[in-house]
């Protein structure tokens, strides 16, 4: 078995390079320029955006879903940039074809991860945490070192998988094969990516809230919006049953545990329209 420590920074090396990942798009670094200078107008970033139409669809499309959860239909990227934070929709672009690949690659992987980002968003207004959208968003991403793990060390997944199948857990099965698990692999990837420090520690610290430093109440929001999704048997992960649980997350939240029905009865509705969202996805796949 190779050594953990070596592989650990095998892993890096590899991530710091972003090889075998997807590049990421082009009108990324004009999208920076424009976002940084002060002159610019939101029409100016808009119009920038829309002029590749694949990335515009793929924004409407993430911005419409139900773990965004807008009332009304969203028809514009100036709408959506309204809606969503100019950070916001500058993740949704950098991380697009990501998405792509979950919802191609594992459809259960990426059912949890909207599902997760829906309950995260609900939590986030429940316990009046700033930026609901932005924490809709880690939800989304907070799985990410797993779709690393499958499209950029596919040989190495399939052995987390095995040893899973053994009975081991899979934060220690990934421990095992890659030195490193897929919390702190996904938020490597995305300091290499420049994302917010905030979405950063969520995604480290979402099995292990000793990681969370700065952000604790938003990393307890994430944990826990984890294990409802996965309680509720929403999408499928390498989890056979349910994820560690840390109870510290109740009351860094001020979450009643009679609160848990309540924020179950807001998430239904959501987790049903976004059902829809993946039936459609997989419709155009086939």
């Amino acid at each position: 078995m190779a050594d953990p420590s070596e592989k650990r920074k095998e892993v890096k090396k590899k991530i710091r390079k972003l090889e075998g990942l997807p590049a990421l798009p082009p009108i990324i670094q004009k999208l920076n320029a424009l976002i940084e200078d002060e002159r610019s107008s939101l029409t100016q970033i808009a119009d920038l955006i829309e002029k590749d139409q694949v990335i515009t669809t793929k924004v409407l499309r993430l911005a419409n879903s139900a773990f965004y959860g807008f009332p009304r239909k969203v028809s514009t990227v100036q709408q959506a940039m309204m809606l969503l934070g100019i950070n916001v929709l500058k993740i949704l672009i950098m991380t697009s074809s990501i998405f792509e690949i979950i919802s191609k690659e594992d459809v259960g992987l990426w059912e949890h991860s909207v599902g997760v980002a829906a309950c995260a968003k609900i939590l986030a207004e429940m316990k009046e945490v700033s930026d609901p959208q932005e924490i809709a968003t880690a939800g989304l991403l907070h799985d990410l070192g797993k779709v690393v793990q499958m499209i950029a060390f596919k040989e190495d997944y399939e052995e987390v998988k095995r040893k899973v199948e053994d009975g081991l857990s899979p934060l220690q099965a990934e421990l095992e094969v890659f030195g490193i698990d897929h919390a702190e692999m996904g938020a490597f990837l995305m300091m290499q990516w420049n994302l917010p420090e905030r979405l950063i520690e969520m995604v480290n610290s979402h099995h292990d809230l000793s990681r969370s430093k700065k952000y604790r109440k938003e990393s307890a929001l994430l944990h826990l919006a984890d294990l409802l999704v996965h309680a509720r048997g929403y999408g499928e992960t390498t989890y056979v049953g349910l994820p560690p649980f840390d109870p510290k997350a109740l009351t860094i939240l001020k979450v009643d545990p009679s609160e848990i029905k309540e924020i179950y009865l807001k998430l239904e509705p959501r987790l049903y329209e976004l059902k829809f969202f993946t039936e459609e996805l997989k419709r155009e796949m086939t």
